[in-house]
């Protein structure tokens, strides 16, 4: 399951990039950083059960600071 999550996430970024530069309407770009958040969160996941904790933690922080930056798009917009 954690292994299809991120080509899902992939997916809904490429379609979610691919609209905005089409139409050029970047009112999406708060969902676009959302799923490439939660992309993160699986990797990381991911890779801390595979016994690299070092670039788990990593992928996780990543993961909390793009929800930041979601969260503060979605806000300001």
């Amino acid at each position: 399951m954690l292994k299809i999550l991120p080509i899902v996430f992939g997916i809904i970024v490429i379609a979610l990039s691919t609209y905005g530069l089409v139409t050029r309407d970047y009112q999406f770009n708060f969902l676009t950083i959302f799923f490439l958040s939660l992309s993160m969160l699986t990797l990381g996941i991911n890779a801390y059960q595979s016994e690299r904790k070092a670039y788990g933690w990593f992928l996780i922080g990543i993961f909390l600071f793009l929800v930041y930056v979601s969260i503060q798009s979605f806000i300001f917009r």
